[in-house]
Protein backbone atom coordinates (compact mmCIF):
# COMPACT_ATOMS: atom_id res chain seq x y z
CA UNK A 1 0.00 0.00 0.00
CA UNK A 2 1.31 3.45 -0.93
CA UNK A 3 1.74 4.98 2.83
CA UNK A 4 2.66 8.16 1.73
CA UNK A 5 -1.21 9.08 0.50
CA UNK A 6 -3.00 7.73 3.62
CA UNK A 7 -5.23 10.39 5.78
CA UNK A 8 -3.46 10.70 8.90
CA UNK A 9 -5.19 8.88 11.99
CA UNK A 10 -8.63 10.59 13.42
CA UNK A 11 -8.39 10.72 17.03
CA UNK A 12 -11.35 9.39 18.88
CA UNK A 13 -14.16 12.16 20.01
CA UNK A 14 -13.81 14.10 23.00
CA UNK A 15 -16.23 13.99 25.35
CA UNK A 16 -17.96 17.66 25.63
CA UNK A 17 -20.56 18.50 28.20
CA UNK A 18 -24.05 19.07 27.41
CA UNK A 19 -24.60 23.32 27.90
CA UNK A 20 -27.44 24.58 30.66
CA UNK A 21 -27.74 28.08 30.07
CA UNK A 22 -29.96 28.95 32.57
CA UNK A 23 -29.88 30.08 35.30
CA UNK A 24 -26.51 32.63 33.66
CA UNK A 25 -24.78 33.37 36.42
CA UNK A 26 -22.77 36.25 35.52
CA UNK A 27 -22.42 37.83 39.37
CA UNK A 28 -18.69 38.15 40.30
CA UNK A 29 -17.66 35.55 42.72
CA UNK A 30 -13.73 35.90 42.68
CA UNK A 31 -12.49 39.11 43.14
CA UNK A 32 -8.43 38.59 42.86
CA UNK A 33 -9.67 37.22 38.97
CA UNK A 34 -12.45 39.99 38.33
CA UNK A 35 -9.78 42.67 38.92
CA UNK A 36 -7.78 41.38 36.69
CA UNK A 37 -10.18 41.29 34.18
CA UNK A 38 -10.04 44.70 34.39
CA UNK A 39 -6.83 45.43 35.04
CA UNK A 40 -6.08 43.30 31.45
CA UNK A 41 -8.99 45.88 29.94
CA UNK A 42 -7.13 49.20 31.32
CA UNK A 43 -3.76 48.16 30.16
CA UNK A 44 -4.67 46.93 26.18
CA UNK A 45 -1.94 47.68 23.90
CA UNK A 46 -1.76 47.20 20.13
CA UNK A 47 1.15 45.45 18.65
CA UNK A 48 1.27 47.70 15.87
CA UNK A 49 0.98 51.37 17.01
CA UNK A 50 3.05 50.48 20.50
CA UNK A 51 5.93 48.96 19.25
CA UNK A 52 8.64 50.83 17.34
CA UNK A 53 9.38 48.23 14.90
CA UNK A 54 10.87 50.74 12.26
CA UNK A 55 13.76 50.76 15.28
CA UNK A 56 14.71 47.27 14.86
CA UNK A 57 17.37 46.70 12.52
CA UNK A 58 17.93 43.25 12.20
CA UNK A 59 20.93 44.23 9.35
CA UNK A 60 23.78 45.05 12.12
CA UNK A 61 23.79 41.70 13.37
CA UNK A 62 25.98 39.24 11.07
CA UNK A 63 24.41 36.69 9.28
CA UNK A 64 24.66 33.65 11.83
CA UNK A 65 23.13 36.14 14.70
CA UNK A 66 20.31 37.19 12.55
CA UNK A 67 19.29 32.92 11.79
CA UNK A 68 19.36 32.45 15.48
CA UNK A 69 17.15 35.12 15.92
CA UNK A 70 14.89 33.41 13.62
CA UNK A 71 14.83 29.94 15.08
CA UNK A 72 14.35 31.74 18.85
CA UNK A 73 11.40 33.67 18.09
CA UNK A 74 9.96 31.46 15.58
CA UNK A 75 10.00 29.01 18.69
CA UNK A 76 8.59 31.40 20.57
CA UNK A 77 5.72 31.86 18.06
CA UNK A 78 5.49 27.90 17.55
CA UNK A 79 4.59 27.72 21.56
CA UNK A 80 2.82 31.05 21.89
CA UNK A 81 0.00 29.91 19.30
CA UNK A 82 -0.96 27.19 20.78
CA UNK A 83 -3.21 29.60 23.35
CA UNK A 84 -4.86 30.38 19.88
CA UNK A 85 -6.40 26.94 19.99
CA UNK A 86 -6.12 26.34 23.92
CA UNK A 87 -7.63 29.54 25.59
CA UNK A 88 -10.69 29.86 23.44
CA UNK A 89 -11.37 25.97 24.81
CA UNK A 90 -10.77 27.01 27.77
CA UNK A 91 -13.21 29.29 27.62
CA UNK A 92 -15.80 27.00 26.43
CA UNK A 93 -15.26 24.59 29.15
CA UNK A 94 -15.74 27.04 31.86
CA UNK A 95 -18.97 28.37 30.30
CA UNK A 96 -20.68 24.81 29.58
CA UNK A 97 -19.62 23.25 32.93
CA UNK A 98 -22.00 23.61 35.34
CA UNK A 99 -21.79 25.72 37.93
CA UNK A 100 -18.40 27.22 37.47
CA UNK A 101 -18.00 30.72 38.48
CA UNK A 102 -18.22 33.61 35.97
CA UNK A 103 -14.56 35.75 36.54
CA UNK A 104 -12.67 33.18 34.80
CA UNK A 105 -14.88 33.45 31.53
CA UNK A 106 -14.01 37.46 31.52
CA UNK A 107 -11.12 37.13 32.43
CA UNK A 108 -10.03 34.56 29.18
CA UNK A 109 -11.87 36.49 26.61
CA UNK A 110 -8.78 39.43 27.67
CA UNK A 111 -6.25 36.30 27.63
CA UNK A 112 -7.15 35.12 24.66
CA UNK A 113 -6.17 38.86 22.85
CA UNK A 114 -3.31 39.37 25.06
CA UNK A 115 -1.46 35.64 23.69
CA UNK A 116 -2.93 37.21 19.82
CA UNK A 117 -0.68 39.90 20.70
CA UNK A 118 2.16 38.26 21.31
CA UNK A 119 1.88 36.01 18.95
CA UNK A 120 1.47 38.77 16.15
CA UNK A 121 4.80 40.17 18.14
CA UNK A 122 6.87 37.46 17.71
CA UNK A 123 6.13 36.50 14.45
CA UNK A 124 7.33 40.12 13.29
CA UNK A 125 10.48 39.59 15.01
CA UNK A 126 11.39 36.76 13.23
CA UNK A 127 10.33 38.36 9.79
CA UNK A 128 12.71 41.38 10.66
CA UNK A 129 15.34 38.86 10.83
CA UNK A 130 14.55 37.09 7.34
CA UNK A 131 11.11 35.00 8.05
CA UNK A 132 9.50 32.52 10.69
CA UNK A 133 10.57 28.82 10.34
CA UNK A 134 8.06 26.53 9.60
CA UNK A 135 8.62 23.86 11.86
CA UNK A 136 11.46 22.34 14.49
CA UNK A 137 14.46 20.60 13.02
CA UNK A 138 13.82 16.81 14.12
CA UNK A 139 10.53 15.35 14.02
CA UNK A 140 10.69 14.17 17.64
CA UNK A 141 10.90 17.61 18.87
CA UNK A 142 8.42 18.58 16.82
CA UNK A 143 5.73 16.01 18.06
CA UNK A 144 6.00 17.43 21.33
CA UNK A 145 4.28 20.51 20.08
CA UNK A 146 1.56 18.83 19.12
CA UNK A 147 -0.22 18.63 22.31
CA UNK A 148 -3.41 19.01 22.07
CA UNK A 149 -4.52 21.14 25.52
CA UNK A 150 -7.55 22.04 23.57
CA UNK A 151 -9.13 18.73 23.55
CA UNK A 152 -7.75 18.23 27.11
CA UNK A 153 -9.52 21.21 28.32
CA UNK A 154 -12.85 20.38 26.68
CA UNK A 155 -12.76 16.55 27.77
CA UNK A 156 -15.28 16.37 30.58
CA UNK A 157 -14.03 13.35 31.77
CA UNK A 158 -10.64 14.81 32.71
CA UNK A 159 -10.42 17.13 35.82
CA UNK A 160 -11.04 21.03 35.29
CA UNK A 161 -8.98 22.39 38.55
CA UNK A 162 -6.44 19.79 37.65
CA UNK A 163 -5.94 21.31 34.11
CA UNK A 164 -5.86 25.13 35.91
CA UNK A 165 -3.08 23.87 37.84
CA UNK A 166 -0.86 21.94 35.57
CA UNK A 167 -1.44 24.60 32.86
CA UNK A 168 -2.38 27.94 33.78
CA UNK A 169 -0.73 28.52 37.28
CA UNK A 170 2.20 25.46 36.98
CA UNK A 171 3.37 26.02 33.60
CA UNK A 172 2.15 29.91 32.81
CA UNK A 173 4.30 30.64 36.48
CA UNK A 174 7.10 29.20 34.94
CA UNK A 175 6.82 31.01 31.40
CA UNK A 176 7.01 33.83 33.52
CA UNK A 177 9.95 33.71 35.06
CA UNK A 178 11.51 32.40 32.04
CA UNK A 179 10.41 35.62 29.89
CA UNK A 180 11.91 37.92 33.09
CA UNK A 181 15.06 35.96 31.84
CA UNK A 182 14.99 36.69 28.43
CA UNK A 183 14.20 40.56 29.40
CA UNK A 184 17.40 40.51 31.47
CA UNK A 185 19.31 39.56 27.93
CA UNK A 186 17.36 41.88 25.58
CA UNK A 187 20.00 44.66 24.75
CA UNK A 188 17.96 45.50 21.72
CA UNK A 189 15.34 47.79 22.60
CA UNK A 190 12.46 47.25 20.23
CA UNK A 191 12.52 43.79 21.72
CA UNK A 192 12.96 44.58 25.58
CA UNK A 193 10.12 46.41 24.62
CA UNK A 194 7.83 43.58 23.35
CA UNK A 195 9.15 41.49 26.49
CA UNK A 196 8.11 44.06 29.47
CA UNK A 197 4.53 44.20 27.33
CA UNK A 198 4.40 40.43 27.21
CA UNK A 199 5.59 39.81 31.05
CA UNK A 200 3.18 42.45 32.12
CA UNK A 201 0.45 40.15 30.54
CA UNK A 202 2.19 36.65 31.72
CA UNK A 203 2.01 37.99 35.12
CA UNK A 204 -1.99 38.65 35.16
CA UNK A 205 -2.14 34.86 33.42
CA UNK A 206 -0.03 33.05 35.92
CA UNK A 207 -1.83 34.95 38.88
CA UNK A 208 -5.23 33.75 37.37
CA UNK A 209 -3.96 29.95 37.78
CA UNK A 210 -3.08 30.55 41.40
CA UNK A 211 -6.23 32.24 42.22
CA UNK A 212 -8.39 29.80 40.87
CA UNK A 213 -6.57 27.45 42.42
CA UNK A 214 -6.78 28.98 45.96
CA UNK A 215 -10.35 29.39 45.53
CA UNK A 216 -11.44 25.47 44.70
CA UNK A 217 -8.37 23.92 47.13
CA UNK A 218 -10.69 23.64 49.81
CA UNK A 219 -13.39 21.55 48.09
CA UNK A 220 -10.51 19.30 46.93
CA UNK A 221 -11.36 15.89 47.63
CA UNK A 222 -8.09 13.52 48.08
CA UNK A 223 -8.99 11.66 45.21
CA UNK A 224 -8.83 14.80 43.57
CA UNK A 225 -5.24 15.80 44.63
CA UNK A 226 -4.20 12.71 43.50
CA UNK A 227 -5.61 13.56 40.21
CA UNK A 228 -4.00 16.82 40.48
CA UNK A 229 -0.20 15.97 41.61
CA UNK A 230 -0.43 13.32 38.57
CA UNK A 231 -1.17 15.59 36.26
CA UNK A 232 1.75 17.74 37.18
CA UNK A 233 4.36 15.11 37.39
CA UNK A 234 3.43 13.93 33.97
CA UNK A 235 3.44 17.57 32.62
CA UNK A 236 6.97 18.02 33.84
CA UNK A 237 8.66 14.72 32.90
CA UNK A 238 6.72 14.37 29.72
CA UNK A 239 7.23 18.40 28.72
CA UNK A 240 9.24 20.68 30.36
CA UNK A 241 12.12 17.54 31.04
CA UNK A 242 11.61 17.23 27.44
CA UNK A 243 12.47 20.21 26.69
CA UNK A 244 9.29 22.30 25.78
CA UNK A 245 10.43 25.74 27.37
CA UNK A 246 14.16 25.11 27.45
CA UNK A 247 15.95 23.19 24.51
CA UNK A 248 19.22 22.29 26.28
CA UNK A 249 16.75 19.50 28.03
CA UNK A 250 16.06 17.95 24.71
CA UNK A 251 18.47 15.44 22.56
CA UNK A 252 16.68 16.09 19.63
CA UNK A 253 16.81 20.10 19.84
CA UNK A 254 20.70 21.04 19.14
CA UNK A 255 19.51 23.77 16.55
CA UNK A 256 16.94 25.41 18.72
CA UNK A 257 19.23 25.64 21.72
CA UNK A 258 22.09 26.66 20.26
CA UNK A 259 19.98 29.62 18.74
CA UNK A 260 19.57 30.50 22.07
CA UNK A 261 22.56 30.72 23.40
CA UNK A 262 23.29 33.26 20.32
CA UNK A 263 20.91 35.40 21.20
CA UNK A 264 21.63 35.36 24.99
CA UNK A 265 24.84 36.59 24.23
CA UNK A 266 24.01 39.51 21.86
CA UNK A 267 21.41 41.18 23.65
CA UNK A 268 18.43 39.41 21.43
CA UNK A 269 16.42 38.21 24.97
CA UNK A 270 16.76 35.13 25.39
CA UNK A 271 18.73 32.70 28.57
CA UNK A 272 21.80 30.69 28.19
CA UNK A 273 21.43 26.79 29.36
CA UNK A 274 22.57 27.73 33.17
CA UNK A 275 20.31 31.15 33.06
CA UNK A 276 17.67 28.58 32.61
CA UNK A 277 18.29 25.71 34.64
CA UNK A 278 18.75 28.42 37.64
CA UNK A 279 15.24 29.89 36.53
CA UNK A 280 14.07 25.90 37.12
CA UNK A 281 15.51 25.24 39.91
CA UNK A 282 14.42 28.46 41.85
CA UNK A 283 10.47 28.13 40.13
CA UNK A 284 10.54 24.82 41.35
CA UNK A 285 11.19 25.30 44.84
CA UNK A 286 8.56 28.29 45.04
CA UNK A 287 5.65 26.53 43.12
CA UNK A 288 6.46 23.46 45.34
CA UNK A 289 5.73 25.75 48.51
CA UNK A 290 2.74 27.22 47.10
CA UNK A 291 0.71 24.04 46.04
CA UNK A 292 2.20 22.28 49.55
CA UNK A 293 -0.24 25.31 50.71
CA UNK A 294 -2.80 23.65 48.57
CA UNK A 295 -2.34 20.13 49.81
CA UNK A 296 -0.23 18.87 46.52
CA UNK A 297 2.85 17.14 47.47
CA UNK A 298 5.42 17.72 44.19
CA UNK A 299 8.10 15.78 44.29
CA UNK A 300 11.34 15.97 43.11
CA UNK A 301 12.86 15.60 39.31
CA UNK A 302 15.76 14.26 37.98
CA UNK A 303 17.67 14.78 34.64
CA UNK A 304 20.89 14.33 33.21
CA UNK A 305 21.42 17.69 32.43
CA UNK A 306 19.77 19.77 34.77
CA UNK A 307 20.38 17.40 38.19
CA UNK A 308 17.81 17.22 40.61
CA UNK A 309 15.23 20.06 41.05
Amino acid sequence: MDTATQAPPIAAPTPLFVEKRFPLRLSPNITGIRDLYQTGKVNRWDPQRDIPWADLDAERYDPAVRLAARWTWSRRLWIEAMGLKETPSLLVRFCVEDQRESDPKFFLTVRGTEEAWHVDCFDRIAGRFGGRMDRPVTSAYEALFNRSLHRRALNAERSLDAYVVTHCAFEDGLELELFRAYRRNAGDPVIAAVLDRCIADKERHASFGWLYAEERAPGWSDEERRTITGELMDHMRTVELAGYHCPWLSNAAGTEAAADMVCATTGLGAATAEGEAAVLRGYLAAARKKLRSLGIELPEFQHTLLGTA
